[in-house]
Parts: C-alpha cells; sequence; structure tokens
C-alpha cells in the first residue's frame, strides 16, 4: 500500500508539473523547478566536433581563449591581432594563402567514427551525460538541418547524421543526452544583414528541429554576447521548451541566452575555465545550480600542437572534479576528437583514470549535494565535503597519515572508507569528530588519487 501511494503521488506531482504553463518571460520561465536529474549527475562529457578538427590547430600559450582551436576561421580572418597573426600564418604556410576555411570539409569526412565506442568510453568514464557541439560559431551543423543546406554533415563531408547516431548510442548505454547550439554565426551574410530575421529564419527553426527530432535532455546555447536576450527572443523559446515540447519534462538548460544572462538566468549557470564574465571564480560557492566546462587540455577542439605537458594529469582532472562537486556543481568535462572520428588515446587514458575512481568512489560524488557547514575551499584545501541525506562524505586529496577532524558531526553510526574492507578508527565527542587513516598498502589501497569516508548517520 505504501508504494502505492508514493507511485500516485509521483504522477500527481508529474501531472502538476507538465500542466504549469509558462509565459515569454524571464520571471515566469525561471520560476520552473529544474529537474533533479541534473544536480544528481555530477559528471558530463562536453564534445567539440566540427570543421575546425580538420586544421585542428591552435597556440598554446597566452590566455585562455587564445588557445581555442575551435576558433580558427574566425581568428584566422583577423590577422591585424597578435592572435590572429598566429593563426594567420599557419594557416598560410600550411595550407596556401588562397585556401579557404570552407575547403576543410573535404577532410571532414568521420570514417572511424564509432558512436556506439564513444558512448561506450564515456559511460566506462563515469559521465552521466553528454553535451556534442550540434553547431558551433562556424555555423556548421552536425545533422541534416535544412536551414543549412549545403553547409551541414549529411549534405557534404561525412554524408552522415552525427548528432543522431551519436544520440542514439549515448541513450543506448542510458545516459542523457544534450546539444550545444551557438545563437550566432561568425560569417552568415543573413545574420550580419539583418539579426532579426536570422533569428526568424534560421536560427529558432534550427533549434526547435534539434529539440522535436532528438528530443535531448540539455539544450546547451552559446554564442549570446552580440545581443540581449530579448533579440535572441529567448523566453519565447524556452516557453515553448518548456510548455509544448516534446521535452518539456526533464529538459535543463544553461544560462548562455542573452549578453545580460550569464549567471542570471536559466535552470544552471555555466562557468569555463573557471572564469565567468573573465573573473575567476575558484574557491566561491554558488547557491544555484552550475556546471564548470573545460578541456582536458588547454583548447575545447582538438589541437594537433598541444603536447604531453599541455594536457591535465588524471589526478588533476579527478581533484577537479571533486572541488565542483563540493561546491555543489557538476562538471563537463571536454573531449576533442580528431576530423576521422577517433577519441584521442591520451584522452581515453585520462577517461579511464576518471572511471576507475568513480567506480569505487563515486557514491560520494552521485547524488550529493554541498554540504552547507563546510569550511570554505582555496586552491590549499586538501579535505572536501559532501552530503546525501543524513550521510557526510569526506573526500582526502592527500594522503599524509594525519587525522582527519571534522567540525559539526554528531556521534555518527559508522565510519568507513569506499573500497577499504578494514575497520576505520575515529572518535566523536562535542560535535567533533576524529578520523584515523588506516595503514594501506598497494595490496587494499583502495584507489588512487584520493580516498573517501563516509560518515554514515552524521546528521
Amino acid at each position: 500500500m505504501k508504494n502505492l501511494l508514493v507511485v500516485i503521488c509521483s504522477i500527481i506531482s508529474l501531472s502538476l508539473f507538465s500542466q504549469q504553463r509558462y509565459e515569454p518571460t524571464w520571471e515566469s520561465v525561471d520560476s520552473r523547478p529544474i529537474p533533479s536529474w541534473f544536480q544528481d549527475a555530477k559528471f558530463g562529457i562536453f564534445l567539440h566536433w566540427g570543421l575546425y578538427s580538420v586544421p585542428a590547430w591552435g597556440p598554446t600559450d597566452g590566455s585562455i581563449y587564445e588557445k581555442y582551436a575551435e576558433w580558427y576561421w574566425r581568428r584566422m580572418m583577423q590577422p591585424e591581432t597578435s592572435t590572429g597573426r598566429k593563426f594567420r600564418d599557419f594557416h598560410d604556410e600550411v595550407y596556401g594563402e588562397k585556401a579557404k576555411y570552407q575547403d576543410f570539409v573535404k577532410g571532414f569526412k568521420a570514417e572511424m567514427f564509432d558512436p556506439e565506442l564513444w558512448a561506450k568510453i564515456f559511460k566506462d568514464a563515469g559521465a552521466k551525460y553528454v553535451v556534442l557541439t550540434s553547431k558551433h560559431h562556424e555555423g556548421f551543423a552536425l545533422w541534416p538541418s535544412r536551414h543549412s543546406w549545403n553547409w551541414n554533415a549529411y549534405d557534404v563531408g561525412p554524408h552522415r547524421d552525427l548528432a543522431g547516431d551519436l544520440s542514439e548510442a549515448v541513450k543506448n548505454e542510458g545516459l542523457k543526452m544534450g546539444f550545444y547550439f551557438s545563437l550566432y554565426e561568425w560569417f552568415n551574410p543573413l545574420y550580419h544583414e539583418d539579426v532579426d530575421r536570422y533569428v526568424d529564419q534560421h536560427m529558432l527553426p534550427q533549434m526547435k528541429d534539434l529539440v522535436t527530432t532528438y528530443e535531448p535532455d540539455i539544450f546547451w546555447p552559446d554564442g549570446e554576447w552580440d545581443h540581449p536576450s530579448e533579440t535572441w527572443r529567448s523566453t519565447e523559446f524556452l516557453a515553448w521548451l518548456y510548455n509544448d515540447s516534446p521535452v518539456r519534462d526533464y529538459v535543463v538548460v544553461n544560462d548562455r541566452w542573452g549578453r545580460e544572462t550569464r549567471s542570471v538566468h536559466g535552470d544552471f549557470y555555466t562557468t569555463e575555465y573557471d572564469l565567468v564574465h573573465d573573473q575567476e571564480i575558484i574557491g566561491d560557492v554558488i547557491e544555484h545550480p552550475w556546471e564548470e566546462t573545460r578541456g582536458i587540455g588547454g583548447s575545447f577542439g582538438y589541437n594537433r600542437n598541444e603536447n604531453l605537458e599541455d594536457y591535465e594529469s588524471s589526478e588533476f582532472l579527478i581533484h577537479y572534479l571533486i572541488d565542483k562537486v563540493a561546491r555543489g556543481g557538476n562538471l563537463l568535462l571536454n573531449v576533442g576528437p580528431t576530423a576521422d572520428g577517433r577519441i584521442p588515446v591520451i584522452q581515453q587514458q585520462r577517461l579511464s583514470d576518471i572511471g576507475r575512481w568513480l567506480e569505487v568512489n563515486g557514491e560520494g560524488i552521485y547524488e550529493t549535494r554541498a554540504w552547507e557547514n563546510a569550511p570554505a575551499i582555496d586552491q590549499e584545501t586538501t579535505v572536501f565535503f559532501t552530503r546525501k541525506g543524513n550521510d557526510l562524505y569526506v573526500i582526502s586529496t592527500q594522503w599524509d597519515g594525519r587525522d582527519i577532524e571534522v567540525n559539526g558531526v554528531r556521534s555518527p553510526n559508522s565510519v568507513a572508507m569506499l573500497g577499504y574492507d578494514g575497520r576505520i578508527r575515529y572518535s566523536a565527542s562535542r560535535n567533533r569528530l576524529r578520523i584515523t587513516p588506516p595503514d594501506v598498502n598497494p595490496a587494499n589501497n583502495p584507489s588512487p588519487y584520493a580516498w573517501v569516508y563516509k560518515i554514515t548517520g552524521a546528521f
């Protein structure tokens, strides 16, 4: 009877949720509750893949934004800037001064693209969702978009519905699937001649086509900074998305809907290489649902110019994930595939290490929330906290043998280390818990990089 009541209540709640009608205003669309799956998921894979994967080049020095290989076309057309000069010189030397960016479509074949393999790699990495660049700022669509005739992966290049094939494979693995979509296009004549017509006749129809055709769990816009959200008609699209689209009950969106919307509107806020509005946010606790995005290296698109020292280590990336989750966020870690459709082996290796760590310690990551009484996090922090109900997870990223003190915890029911079968010694008094790390060796060490203690009944 109890289970039946739970089912009935769930059906009623879903019915009420789906019956809510949202108006095309920020006040209205922002009132929609964010589906809980997103905050539970914690870890996703970002994919930047397009014609820029053919030259696959960017500098490895300079600011974060100057390293982005996916900005190849825009940069090579800006030789008057120091960064643009680097791209232009590379392009002229390798491909010739007369070679156009559009010519790269001949090299974008994706002949080794195996969507089932990609989906398995991402699942084994412990990711719970995937976001693909359906269309970056170059305007080249990875699905058979009738609004990008002869400038999409079905009409030219691979002659394949890359977005559709990957979406099917990802969902078959039980993962959520999302699409990045650039609102603007660098060199689309209609965009520069009449932005209102561009939005009405090109952008909005493409967005709705993506949603109705592939039913994504995430819609991830970008390239919003040229205009306010009113010009992009963002609230109009979101009202349709939340009211009438086939994904209205479970889709989530980010905050990139107009030059004024980041960290203000949207289901979740986004940071990028620890930056938002070019301001560093390392250590900040963000109350609103949020997501950090970054590459394994310094670029989102695959960059052939990057060497081993330009890639972050597995240890760094696992600690990075822990930091974001402990501050209430998700990590969307980018992978840059090659033009022929391969995930570079070094990126696969990093993903594999993350997956093995999460296989042991994921209980302290997935479905958790930030602990409201945790000490402030800074760049020197080595002990992090997450919470799930009445249980607290203490995540140590450094093994120094010293006791770990946790303030604000009553005498718990038990203390255990995830993946470790031995007993964990601890003492509790006056809302203070002291944990003594066990003696471990290569034979019984549950995992490298970081260790998770589960405090059952901490509150």
